[in-house]
């Protein structure tokens, strides 16, 4: 890849910044349609008539295929911005965490939502429903951009399969995490079924476990 001025660095990072977050802005205005459609009477936990509308399974199917989109829509971005494949990771996880910080921000403009940081929200339907207070995400777009930092940064890194293991490993177990919420969303004590413990310490390792891939010699850097 051709190395960019500082100038250039700055203007490619911006033009990240406000692509991604325009987008978000998409994504929050279905969000906005989807509710005055099935929440008239507001979007409140527990959920429990979300089904009501005859609409709900055509627009579900809908839903979770706009989600997949979205979802090839991020990671073809960072393809086409970078080439080498340690900065494409960090682009990756730049646009995912600015569009997601971002999608809560429009959401907040457009209908005053949330009113704290803690009110809950289904977050995603693949390939389950997940569910959590609206800081979780936002802890993880957060961790996103520290571990992209990492990876833009001059650190030496080398991924050993043992350690690329565990990062898959700990992923798997936040996106858990989530699901489990996600199935409960309709009683009363949904609130308990989201382990905070466990989506801390999972935070805690990604960071330590790349940081631990550093090295001295860029020799092996991925």
């Amino acid at each position: 890849m051709t190395k960019l001025s500082n100038k250039e660095t700055i203007k490619h990072f911006l033009t990240i910044f406000f692509f991604f977050a325009a987008f978000a802005y998409i994504e929050a205005a279905v969000v906005v349609y989807l509710r005055a459609i099935f929440y008239e009477d507001g979007f409140n936990f527990p959920i429990t008539t979300f089904n009501n509308s005859p609409l709900f399974g055509k627009l579900l199917v809908l839903e979770i295929f706009r989600e997949a989109a979205t979802l090839v829509i991020l990671f073809a971005g960072s393809l086409l911005i970078e080439k080498d494949s340690r900065r494409r990771m960090a682009v990756f996880l730049i646009i995912f965490a600015v569009w997601d910080i971002f999608y809560y921000v429009w959401l907040k403009v457009l209908l005053g939502w949330p009113a704290s940081v803690f009110d809950w929200d289904i977050i995603f339907l693949i390939p389950l429903t997940w569910a959590g207070p609206v800081l979780a995400p936002l802890i993880s777009s957060f961790t996103m951009l520290v571990m992209a930092a990492i990876l833009l940064s001059k650190i030496s890194i080398k991924v050993t399969p043992a350690k690329a293991i565990a990062f898959v490993l700990t992923v798997i177990m936040i996106i858990a995490t989530f699901c489990r919420a996600g199935l409960h969303i309709g009683r009363a004590d949904y609130n308990d079924y989201f382990s905070w413990s466990i989506f801390i310490i999972c935070h805690v390792l990604l960071l330590m476990t790349l940081y631990s891939c550093k090295t001295k010699s860029r020799d092996h850097d991925f």
